[in-house]
């Protein structure tokens, strides 16, 4: 624990108002103690939000540290010129996916114009 931003919850009850200003800014936290124990934690919402994304990304990406090494050896070997395409992943998945070379499910250039309907 940091004893610059560790305080009692009797000191934080004081100061409360200038500590939640003071959280406003990255990075800053305190531990609130009880009889001398941790016992909370105070950060702004936004740092509070960062936290449980971060730990939602490592949970769905244990390896993620790993995973980004391995495509920087891949981005600098040429290997990934070999990986699937996103246009490949979505075939595979059912997404229908324009073909460029029949021009299919491609809007036209061409503003066609309204005929008048003559009474």
């Amino acid at each position: 624990m940091n004893p610059k931003t560790t305080i009692s919850i009797t000191e934080a009850r004081k100061r409360i108002f200038d500590l939640a200003d003071e959280v406003q800014r990255p990075g800053n936290h305190y531990t609130f103690t009880e009889n001398g124990k941790p016992k909370v934690v105070f950060m702004s919402v936004d740092e509070f939000e960062s936290w449980k994304e971060t730990l939602e990304v490592s949970r769905i990406f244990p390896d993620l540290d790993k995973d980004i090494k391995a495509t920087d050896r891949a981005v600098k070997s040429g290997a990934y010129k070999k990986w699937p395409t996103l246009v490949d992943v979505m075939s595979d998945y059912g997404f229908a996916v324009a073909d460029k070379s029949k021009k299919k499910y491609e809007v036209g250039s061409k503003v066609r114009k309204q005929s008048k309907k003559r009474s």
